[in-house]
């Protein structure tokens, strides 16, 4: 199941349900797709804050920790994302990615913001790899519990169905997606039981709804207070994908499914975690699990493997789309992305980055061994993409919504502040595995700056020798170039004037064809292009013609179809025989220093050579594609 699988085959599906019926069906949708991360938190997240830095186990102490957890999630699942964030969409779309595209980096230079967005997006991959791996120990060390024998075989499990789970990948998943919605509807209302059992042995635990419980937590636990933020902020890992959604289901569905079932029921089992330890429960194992009836536990176990199994899927393909959008805004090297099913354009598959995330996720699983260990690492990742998700929505506040300074400021202060304190909390972690997350983000912030500074070279270049089409016309006439029959498609990445692989085929081949057209490609920072704003064309000179082709991030560029437009707009080319010029770009160091650095060069080189060709990442039929090579010095 994909991210984007409600876009199109639930609208389709759905598109003759009234409207609080259509609404309901996709707020389940969403639950299977959403709320997976954040959904099966609970498994680890008491458990953890009280495992944190000697955390005392007193009725105060525990009521101060299920405050902090109750008003984390208020105020950053429920005001930022839900309340401010979802309200900032670039046409509908959410996410890191999508609001950097909707401050206009396109249109001016915005370094601070470019890095910001860049930064919070890598990040997300360093999630992408934990959280497989975290929330599928955290559900199968229940095992511990209920067949302690077993316990040598949790982590060799954990590996055999993360293994299973990344290989199915690239069939697809769109059948079983559909059981996705009411497999998680059992699981938050399981949770929620879970939680009232709990709650029914010590029910003054609901005293923790005053904040003052968590205050005054923070503030007479010195150094363990702080320590412990680290690890409450576990309970929204997994809040980032509300926003990032939004553009699947719209913000209606997941509103609902925010309020009417996720967030009562992760308060009403948090709380019951609590009052079953206010009430003497050792806190030694799994506290989620002791909520469980021994007999109903093996049972229990299974659902939660299939809960984590479920927020596992989302967060790969949230890493194939959120590549996808990279991808379409220039900022990293063209992958082959392949689409598993007709039902949804979002259905989408990138193997060089399901085997990557393949890789790190069982050796983190392997090299940590418990979800204990890998707690450590998972928090400094989202929480610094929530830190940056708060400044990009200050500057939004100012700059889309026009509010004043001080009230762009106040509400993003808030956030910010709270947003800070939990990841210098999750700074002190580095040690014991808060380095992964940043390693793997500075890894891929590294690929997008550098694919972006080499492919910038490579156009300034390509602009520096330009003959406008007027003077190339004549000089063909005057040279008596042979014209051949039939319909030739340039692809270029220049603006204007006669494009550079039009002038190396003349000068090879000494012929041209009878009609030309000239053929740029631009993806802009929305994520869809209405149809009438697709394809811009004008007669540059006879028989020749320029043509403009917008597409948004969220699209696939497919040339042939959109050639079928042409004519409508006056251009007499023939469909039926056209051959698509490309050029094929062998980067080398230029020789007056006045390029990138040497090591930039070297690896934008080896990006260029194993990136996806040109003419598959626009679709065109490998039978009419002449490929011209081409050496441009940058």
């Amino acid at each position: 199941m994909t991210l984007n699988d409600l876009k199109s085959s639930a609208s389709a599906s759905l598109a003759h349900q009234p409207p609080q019926g259509r609404l309901s069906l996709l707020a389940l949708s969403a639950l299977g797709i959403v709320f997976g991360d954040i959904g099966t938190s609970p498994l680890y997240t008491f458990k953890t804050i009280l495992g944190t830095g000697g955390q005392p186990t007193g009725a105060v102490a525990v009521l101060g920790a299920l405050s902090l957890v109750i008003w984390t999630l208020f105020i950053i699942t429920t005001v930022k994302y839900v309340l401010f964030a979802m309200r900032v969409d670039n046409d509908g779309e959410g996410g890191i990615l999508a609001l950097m595209a909707l401050l206009g980096v396109k249109r001016q230079r915005r370094p601070t913001i470019v890095a910001l967005g860049l930064f919070g997006a890598a990040l997300i991959y360093g999630d992408g790899a934990i959280t497989p791996a975290i929330s599928v120990l955290s559900a199968l060390e229940g095992l511990n519990m209920a067949a302690p024998a077993l316990q040598p075989y949790v982590v060799p499990a954990a590996v055999v169905i993360l293994l299973a789970l990344f290989a199915i990948q690239s069939r697809g998943t769109a059948s079983i997606g559909r059981l996705f919605g009411p497999v998680m509807l059992l699981w938050f209302v399981t949770i929620a039981v879970l939680g009232l059992v709990g709650i029914a042995r010590h029910p003054a635990v609901f005293a923790a709804l005053n904040p003052s419980y968590g205050w005054s937590y923070l503030v007479s636990n010195g150094a363990t207070g702080f320590l412990v933020l680290g690890s409450v902020f576990l309970c929204v890992t997994g809040a980032e994908a509300l926003y990032a959604d939004m553009g699947h289901f719209g913000a209606g569905p997941i509103k609902l499914a925010w309020f009417a079932i996720v967030f009562p029921s992760l308060i009403i089992n948090y709380a019951g975690q609590a009052a079953l330890v206010i009430d003497g429960a050792p806190t030694d194992g799994n506290i989620f699990f002791r909520l469980c009836p021994d007999g109903l536990l093996l049972p229990l176990i299974g659902l939660a493997t299939l809960a984590t199994i479920i927020a596992s899927q989302s967060v790969i393909t949230g890493a194939f789309s959120m590549t996808r959008q990279a991808i379409q805004l220039g900022w990293m090297p063209r992958l082959a992305i392949k689409q598993t099913s007709s039902e949804g354009y979002g259905q989408i598959y990138v193997g060089a980055v399901n085997w990557l995330l393949m890789v790190v996720t069982v050796s983190l699983t392997i090299g940590f061994g418990k979800s204990d260990n890998l707690a450590s690492a998972y928090g400094i990742a989202v929480s610094l993409t929530m830190l940056m998700t708060s400044a990009l929505l200050f500057i939004a506040m100012r700059e889309i919504w026009h509010w004043s300074l001080f009230a762009a400021g106040a509400a993003a202060g808030l956030f910010l502040t709270i947003d800070s304190a939990f990841f210098l909390a999750n700074l002190t972690k580095i040690a014991e595995g808060g380095y992964v997350p940043l390693l793997l983000a500075t890894s891929v912030y590294g690929v997008m700056w550098i694919w972006h500074r080499g492919a910038a070279a490579v156009s300034e270049r390509m602009r520096e020798r330009l003959i406008p089409v007027p003077q190339f016309m004549a000089e063909i006439a005057e040279k008596k170039v042979p014209r051949v029959p039939g319909t030739a498609v340039f692809l270029t990445r220049t603006e204007r004037d006669t494009p550079p692989v039009m002038l190396w085929h003349v000068k090879h081949n000494r012929a041209l064809h009878e009609h030309l057209l000239v053929l740029r490609v631009e993806v802009v920072s929305i994520p869809w292009v209405a149809p009438g704003d697709r394809l811009k064309i004008e007669e540059v000179a006879p028989d020749v013609w320029r043509a403009e082709a917008t597409f948004g991030f969220m699209e696939r560029p497919h040339i042939p179809e959109l050639l079928n437009a042409s004519k409508a707009r006056g251009c007499r080319i023939d469909l039926d025989d056209i051959t698509y010029y490309v050029g094929h770009e062998t980067v080398t160091a230029r020789d007056d220093g006045k390029g990138l650095p040497a090591w930039q060069e070297q690896l934008f080189a080896a990006m260029e050579r194993n990136s996806l060709h040109v003419s598959d990442f626009f679709s065109l039929p490998r039978d009419s594609v002449v490929e011209i090579g081409r050496q441009v010095a940058i």
